[in-house]
């Protein structure tokens, strides 16, 4: 485990140079989350005899929107996707078929530095954002729900990074994956809630929604954080979470067990 560590300090090192990067992101990202926000005020100040859409309140999307914006901040897959497929693409994968060192646990430790190194540059300004709207901010609704939403986000974490390994192994047929990239981004952008609460879909769509993996990479943890799961649904959740984790792991395995059977470089 040794050369891991020595892999996230490296990683770590080589990200805290893009911290003007990190920082421009994140500014910039507040643009759409500020649009988003406003236009639910609008919503809700245009329709003042409803006291709330699909079991949220003002508040309550309001702070939906929040959390989407820190669980982006722990568990956003940025590029390890595109830095996969240039690997393959340039050959540079070839040192790791003759290192002792596996590389989807080279890149996961990639993964984590980096998300490291967001949230120490994300850290302040985002903290500032929500200080300003404190008043929309929520205590977890529950004990269990302090435990387990930790516990649901590093599992989100997983489950982008092996969806998003596995996209990546497409670079062993395709020269450019980008398209696929970009349909898989859309799906999960819809699909996991962070366009919109999915309680505002019909219940037959969030019902098929949920035999996918996409609501467990955003929706989910922020479900159980807000108290909108609990009981029995938020274990037998974290059960299905935890599935989809190891298919998605198990899924990425295959794909580059195939890829590399394929795979071919030429030169020194």
């Amino acid at each position: 485990m040794r050369k891991y560590w020595q892999v996230i300090g490296i990683g770590l090192q080589n990200n805290m140079q893009y911290r003007v990067n990190y920082l421009t992101r994140t500014l910039f990202s507040f643009i759409p989350l500020l649009a988003m926000l406003s236009l639910w005020r609008t919503v809700y100040g245009s329709n003042t005899g409803a006291g709330d859409h699909n079991g949220f309140t003002e508040a309550q999307m309001i702070f939906y929107y929040l959390l989407v914006a820190v669980v982006d901040v722990f568990t956003a897959v940025t590029e390890d996707d595109w830095q996969i497929a240039a690997d393959i693409r340039e050959g540079t994968i070839s040192q790791f078929l003759l290192k002792p060192i596996d590389y989807l646990y080279y890149r996961l430790c990639l993964f984590f530095s980096g998300r490291l190194a967001f949230v120490m540059m994300a850290g302040i300004p985002l903290g500032i954002f929500l200080y300003l709207h404190r008043e929309f901010l929520f205590a977890p609704a529950s004990g269990t729900a302090l435990l387990l939403f930790p516990v649901s986000l590093v599992l989100t974490a997983l489950l982008q990074f092996f969806m998003s390994y596995a996209m990546a192994m497409l670079a062993f047929w395709f020269l450019e994956i980008s398209t696929f990239i970009f349909i898989l981004f859309a799906f999960e952008y819809l699909a996991s809630g962070h366009l919109f609460p999915l309680d505002l879909l019909p219940p037959l769509v969030k019902q098929i929604l949920f035999l996918t993996p996409f609501p467990y990479q955003l929706y989910f943890p922020i479900s159980i954080y807000m108290g909108k799961v609990a009981g029995t649904d938020l274990w037998r959740g974290l059960l299905v979470q935890a599935g989809w984790v190891i298919i998605a792991y198990a899924f990425a395995r295959f794909m580059w067990r195939r890829g590399v059977k394929k795979y071919s470089a030429f030169g020194g």
